[in-house]
């Protein structure tokens, strides 16, 4: 096999779950052309984590081969709300949100996207200039019956909820932005098929051409689900390498191979699950912050973990009472979120002070200097 076509293999192999309507067809062209691809995000948070990067990643290896990569920020679409996997309605969004959330997303972004092979554009610069000509021009190529169909709006609607009209333009507004970009593949995650079909429909039948779609799995976040900000199971771009480090090293055994394949350019090394979820821990670490840091947080984690110490650092707080109620002084720390948190933890026998397990929810916690807190595995704060 020739070096090129084995690059495009592997480019196509990798953390992809499918491509439409064929690898083959896609492989064949990416032989004989330089291709326009693009990736769409929409700004729904000022933070991107280990889950937008897998695609992030996918788009500069087609960058490396030398096609033409962009990355579309959804400056348009997410003022509709992509009601993709959702039980209901998104909440709707501000141009003041949606100015806050972009801002340092270049920055976040740069730590995996080359920015001199790969273009950045925001899709309100063409659909908000949309007339009602134009939406209806394009919402005439496609039924209304399709747009009904995808599952999670049967979902929705099997169990008495309601699909809004504005959601049904999602798709419309994502499609278009195949055909305005005149592109020949998409890349996405597999929540986004329906979403990306349908762009592929419009560039048919408004640009006489076919364009692939390709996906790429979603990965889990550390309580199992999928990875997103709602749940609260993210590991970010820009956490701390100390922070990375832990969560990576609390996630499920059976998510580390999938870690390696969707994360990494590395497999799985070792059949032991600690060896290979430090090993997994440390890669990543590296790539976002750097080696330095990453053999740093993992001798700091070593020191919480194996040898049952105190971290390096632990953030200080005053409390200015003599005696309070530990529900508060949880509260105060901002080690938990909620009075109702905080009982939660303390039954659940996940709250030290001065490394003993508190089991009275109810219990006067005497505030002396040098107090340590702690909350779960990771949370500390020193009354200082």
């Amino acid at each position: 096999m020739k070096i090129k076509d084995k690059k495009i293999e592997e480019v196509l192999m990798r953390s992809v779950d499918q491509v439409l309507p064929s690898k083959d067809g896609l492989k064949k062209l990416m032989q004989k052309k330089k291709i326009r691809l693009y990736l769409g995000i929409d700004p729904t948070a000022t933070k991107l984590h280990l889950g937008h990067t897998i695609n992030l990643r996918k788009i500069q290896e087609f960058a490396d081969l030398g096609h033409e990569a962009i990355l579309v920020i959804g400056t348009g679409t997410v003022l509709t709300g992509d009601p993709s996997l959702r039980k209901e309605a998104r909440k709707k969004i501000t141009k003041k949100e949606i100015k806050e959330n972009i801002k340092t997303w270049k920055k976040q972004a740069s730590k995996i996207i080359d920015f001199s092979k790969v273009k950045i554009k925001y899709n309100g610069d063409w659909l908000l200039k949309l007339r009602l000509e134009d939406i209806n021009n394009i919402a005439s190529n496609i039924t209304a019956v399709k747009l009904f169909q995808r599952d999670s709006f049967q979902r929705r609607i099997e169990k008495g909820g309601i699909v809004w009209s504005n959601e049904t333009l999602y798709p419309l507004l994502q499609g278009y932005d195949s055909v305005y970009l005149d592109v020949d593949l998409e890349v996405g995650g597999t929540d986004q098929i329906f979403n990306m079909l349908i762009g592929r429909d419009l560039q048919k039948k408004m640009n006489n051409r076919e364009k692939f779609v390709l996906t790429s799995p979603m990965i889990v976040g550390i309580d199992g689900n999928p990875m997103s900000k709602s749940s609260g199971n993210c590991i970010w771009i820009n956490d701390s390498p100390n922070e990375m480090y832990g969560k990576i090293m609390s996630i499920p055994d059976n998510l580390i191979e999938s870690y390696f394949e969707l994360l990494t350019n590395i497999n799985k090394t070792s059949n032991n699950y600690r060896d290979a979820k430090a090993r997994l821990a440390r890669e990543i670490v590296t790539m976002y912050h750097s080696k330095k840091a990453a053999l740093s947080a993992e001798k700091e984690f070593n020191k919480v973990f194996k040898e049952k110490g105190l971290p390096t650092k632990i953030p200080g707080i005053k409390v200015n009472r003599k005696k309070i109620n530990i529900l508060d002084l949880l509260v105060k720390t901002k080690l938990v979120s909620s009075k109702s948190d905080a009982k939660r933890l303390i039954l659940q026998k996940g709250v030290k002070i001065n490394s003993k397990v508190q089991k009275d929810w109810k219990a006067i916690i005497e505030i002396k200097k040098g107090l340590i807190i702690q909350v779960g595995k990771r949370k500390f704060a020193k009354i200082v």
